[in-house]
């Protein structure tokens, strides 16, 4: 099948996989066309200002509502529930792809959330491994969900259309929108964060102006892709932390046409217009950002994600790499390929880190005795992608973040070797 998108953010859209199953004028006309029914698929409360507010009207062959009750499984998210409260600074090898047959669900692995699934903010972070495609499909009642790839395509067949995405290139999904995961190569592995607040959007600019970080329109939604399918289906949900199922006698992927702005969207990472300094002073990682998902306090975000892309490092009598700091926000940080600048070993693609708030980081003493040293001159930052997940409130670890053997025991040694070159006789 040869994908085609419509593209922009946060505007409204519209797609029809037949000629006129959209109606004209009129959301919820009393016969829509093709025998279709209609449904509104809602991502905010009701009363939200038009421009806040995240709606989809679409038109189907089976209507969401003709499903039997669920039932919980038994087989449940890895994870398990939160773990000891710990201030420490917290770093794990890249969880292995299981050998027996695994799919995306069954795959995700918790490791660190600020709030209950129930919670109307905060968020959760998954891994994933998987090594066969979904044959059910599933969707999340707990929030929305931001798939970020490091190994392996994934082709994504929503209620909407179809997405492929890559490592180097994200995809999020709606809270609530029905999905299967199906793999393009032998094995994925990646990263998922599920936001409970405000759905994601683009930054402010502020005083860096009208344009730079992602730009609107390379942000892709799929076509309608239908399918009338009179064939058993498990339909799996994620509600509360806890994963039921039904059964149906027909694919739950059956819109036939849609127009509305509460759709999913991919984003390649390798379009982001990387701004930097050309004076003095590694900048803040809030020049990174991509999306956003603000709180009621202007400025302070429940989650943040941010990119660390290859970019010339062009400054004059400075200290180049992130400078050590201690910082409000609780970042987990993730790498899709290569190495992070501030970082000379153990933090591998597929791994992650974890610095809550107040906690004391910055360049292991590699990176900063080779920056002090470094000759400046104009220096390009080449074949990395590391990203973060950033938010206000504290991230804890699961039980199975602090128990697994990916687990790096010494994470605080990377700064023990920093020497002390206080010397008061000499400026």
């Amino acid at each position: 099948m040869n994908l085609e998108y419509l593209s922009g953010f946060g505007n409204e859209f519209a797609s029809e996989a037949l000629p006129g199953a959209l109606p004209v004028g009129q959301n919820s006309p009393q016969k829509a066309p093709y025998g279709l029914y209609t449904e509104l698929f809602s991502g905010t409360a009701f009363t939200m200002a038009r421009s806040e507010a995240r709606r989809t009207w679409l038109y189907r062959i089976q209507p969401s509502a003709n499903h039997p009750a669920f039932i919980k499984l038994e087989r449940q998210l890895a994870g398990g529930p939160l773990g000891a409260v710990t201030p420490n600074r917290l770093r794990w090898n890249p969880l292995e792809v299981p050998g027996e047959p695994t799919d995306f669900i069954d795959g995700l692995a918790g490791m660190v959330a600020n709030a209950g699934s129930e919670k109307p903010s905060g968020i959760s972070i998954y891994h994933y491994r998987a090594n066969r495609s979904m044959e059910r499909v599933f969707f999340n009642a707990d929030g929305e969900w931001l798939i970020v790839p490091e190994q392996g395509r994934l082709r994504i067949a929503t209620e909407l259309g179809v997405l492929e995405v890559e490592p180097l290139e994200i995809v999020v999904l709606p809270r609530g929108l029905k999905f299967r995961v199906e793999l393009l190569d032998a094995q994925a592995r990646g990263y998922v964060a599920e936001n409970h607040g405000a759905p994601l959007r683009l930054p402010d600019l502020g005083p860096i102006g009208s344009n730079g970080l992602a730009n609107p329109r390379d942000f892709l939604t799929p076509v309608a892709h239908y399918e009338d399918l009179k064939q058993p289906t498990t339909l799996v949900q994620k509600f509360l932390g806890e994963l039921w199922a039904c059964e149906l006698d027909h694919s739950p992927l059956n819109v036939v046409a849609w127009h509305g702005n509460n759709v999913p969207y991919k984003y390649d990472l390798r379009r982001f217009n990387t701004l930097g300094t050309v004076s003095f002073d590694h900048p803040d990682p809030s020049i990174f950002t991509v999306l956003t998902s603000p709180t009621s306090v202007h400025g302070l975000a429940n989650l943040d994600f941010v990119i660390f892309p290859p970019r010339w490092m062009v400054a004059e009598n400075t200290f180049r790499p992130p400078w050590f700091h201690r910082n409000l926000m609780n970042e987990y940080m993730g790498l899709i390929q290569g190495a992070y600048d501030a970082k000379a070993e153990g933090f591998l693609p597929g791994g992650a880190s974890l610095h809550s708030c107040m906690s004391a980081h910055g360049p292991d003493g590699e990176t900063c005795t080779r920056a002090i040293n470094a000759e400046l001159a104009p220096h390009k930052i080449d074949n990395t992608m590391a990203f973060m997940f950033e938010t206000s409130q504290v991230l804890r670890p699961t039980q199975f973040a602090l128990q697994c053997p990916q687990l790096q025991p010494s994470y605080d040694a990377c700064w023990a070797a920093l020497p002390a070159t206080f010397n008061p006789n000499r400026r």
